[in-house]
């Protein structure tokens, strides 16, 4: 089923115009979320606002918006006010400059849109969309929306381009307000890190390999429940406490050596595979029973 469009807008820069729709690039599917009871009779309940210095509740007609610039202390502005300070709706997005995609963290990337090319303008999407996959480049730009101004980026994803809202840089915190310690790393050390690493590793993301397990668990107890079954939870599992990183890092690199060995003791023995005797020191019980009953002797 094809994707239904949000709205449009026009790609700019310079003297070029490039109209195109906007679509949903994911589909909300968030964590599964309960309502408020009433215990006893099991009625949803009503979410009320009361004036804590009258005890009042208070109608919404009777509400007004501030902004406290001190404690307790709070400038009042009207819906009018509100509204005359929000960025009006513009279908512009405006690219200001192309730069390297590698130079873009992604710890700015927040929402993000398809965008399709609107009705005549295929080619010029294309040839905007190979161009900044030929020269390693994405575009940032504004655009405004919703009473807001977006800083977003456009980038070519496959044979289409993508628009990602990014944050402004008063928005993401810096790494340098977090204590990471001062550590001097021992070449030992990194070089089991990097086996440990190498032994997982994979050469590209498939994110169809991973799914919610809380949300799948949850929507399960939800079935059982509506199903009238009783609900049962799993102890909890202890946490495993990690006291020296080497041993951690040796134990999870034994841990991963010994699952193909264990895997391949397990596996049948076919009759012309079976040894011709039991050696009792190197063979298990299960294989000695094998080659006893089923064993040819040269």
């Amino acid at each position: 089923m094809p994707a239904r469009p949000l709205g449009g807008g026009t790609i700019s820069f310079g003297m070029v115009s490039i109209p195109v729709k906007l679509f949903s690039a994911s589909e909300s599917k968030s964590a599964i979320s309960f309502n408020m009871l009433h215990g006893a009779c099991k009625t949803r309940l009503k979410q009320q606002y009361v004036c804590p210095k009258d005890g009042e509740i208070v109608p919404r007609d009777q509400m007004v918006k501030g902004y406290e610039f001190s404690k307790d202390q709070y400038v009042v502005f009207t819906e009018e006010e509100v509204k005359a300070m929000a960025e009006q709706a513009s279908p512009a997005i405006e690219i200001t400059e192309f730069v390297p995609i590698s130079r873009v963290d992604p710890i700015y990337f927040d929402g993000a849109y398809y965008l399709g090319p609107d009705k005549g303008a295929d080619r010029a999407y294309r040839l905007l969309g190979e161009a900044m996959k030929q020269t390693g480049r994405c575009a940032l730009a504004k655009w405004s929306a919703r009473g807001k101004q977006y800083l977003v980026l456009l980038r070519p994803l496959e044979n289409g381009i993508v628009m990602q809202q990014l944050l402004y840089s008063d928005e993401v915190r810096q790494l340098s307000e977090v204590p990471l310690g001062d550590v001097e790393l021992k070449e030992a050390e990194l070089a089991l890190a990097r086996q440990l690493v190498e032994q997982i590793a994979a050469d590209e993301f498939r994110p169809e390999n991973y799914e919610d397990d809380v949300r799948k668990r949850m929507q399960a107890a939800i079935d059982r429940k509506i199903e009238g079954q009783e609900i049962t939870t799993a102890p909890e599992q202890p946490r495993a406490q990690i006291i020296d990183l080497m041993e951690a890092l040796k134990a999870s690199l034994a841990a991963k050596q010994a699952a193909p060995a264990e895997a391949e003791a397990a596996a049948p023995v076919s009759e012309s595979e079976a040894p011709a005797e039991a050696d009792t020191g190197t063979l298990g019980k299960k294989s000695k029973l094998r080659a006893v009953g089923g064993g040819k002797r040269r």
